[in-house]
């Protein structure tokens, strides 16, 4: 038996990735192979450096870290570019972020450095070819419009990458077989990547997603709700897709998200990290049930 996680895509959301993980590696389920997107590419690469129970405190304390304030210093200096793109990740105030991205003629609201820094101190220059585990992560090619799965090299880049949220985070460049490339956010091409699992090999497969998959989408009343719903009904339309072209033979459990709802899709839920413990334990509990009642120990 082949096992594979697979680690969907959902910003703040990727907490709840925690507990199911904590109850995964409780249950001495262990992957060989672990396929990450987004913050899925995060907590998949801590998974793939690190596949045991003792990744799940680190875990819960990155995401500890995250979720604390920043202390951002005030200052009667004109904000610039350089100055903005020193700011802590998301802590601005959005409407004042909104008018400088205008301001400037810019195209994302914040500077991908503070990531990037917290990642090299996360992982330093680590390469795929040092996991103990295969890992994949998923990125959109610009120039190539097309799907793009980083195996080899650095994993800082590829996660980057993988995070780039179209309009919040800027284009992320990378070298690849191509050539020197842009990439947005792997959740654009394949938010939560089960088919790539299975065309991999693998027989039993775990899917740790953020829990907006089964939840009614509703019509867009506003202007900036359009571009959320119509993204949502393409990634969960490729995954039920791939769901139902699953083969006889392979096991998929699509693990349960708990201490989520409909406030999360609010255009500011990005920047609300206040419920990340509750999130990660209401979805440990939930996730130890479904174990309990859907594999024999």
């Amino acid at each position: 038996m082949t096992t594979a996680f697979v680690l969907g895509g959902g910003g703040v959301l990727g907490a709840v990735e925690v507990g199911m993980l904590r109850a995964l590696f409780e249950r001495d389920i262990t992957p060989d192979l672990v396929l990450g997107t987004s913050v899925g590419a995060l907590n998949g690469a801590m998974v793939a450096r690190e596949p045991s129970l003792d990744v799940i405190d680190r875990l819960t304390d990155l995401w500890a870290k995250t979720a604390q304030p920043a202390r951002v210093k005030r200052t009667k200096i004109r904000p610039t570019r350089t100055r903005a793109a020193e700011r802590d990740l998301f802590r601005e105030r959005p409407l004042r972020t909104v008018r400088r991205v205008v301001a400037t003629g810019g195209t994302n609201l914040y500077s991908a450095k503070p990531l990037r820094e917290r990642l090299v101190d996360e992982f330093g220059d680590l390469t795929f070819e040092e996991l103990p585990v295969e890992f994949g992560v998923c990125a959109a090619s610009i120039e190539r419009a097309a799907e793009h799965w980083f195996t080899s090299g650095p994993v800082v880049p590829a996660i980057v990458a993988s995070a780039a949220v179209p309009g919040l985070l800027p284009p992320a460049r990378a070298t690849t077989e191509f050539g020197e490339e842009h990439f947005l956010d792997g959740g654009i091409v394949n938010s939560i990547p089960v088919g790539r699992a299975v065309a991999q090999g693998a027989t039993r497969v775990f899917v740790l997603q953020v829990g907006r998959v089964d939840r009614p989408l509703a019509v867009p009343r506003r202007p900036w709700e359009v571009a959320r719903v119509s993204f949502e009904i393409a990634r969960r339309h490729r995954f039920m897709r791939e769901l139902d072209e699953v083969p006889d033979g392979v096991d998929v459990h699509v693990l349960p998200a708990a201490g989520t709802s409909s406030r999360d899709d609010s255009m500011l839920a990005f920047r609300d990290f206040s419920s990340v413990q509750r999130r990660i334990d209401s979805t440990y509990d939930a996730s130890r049930v479904y174990l309990d009642e859907h594999l024999a120990r």
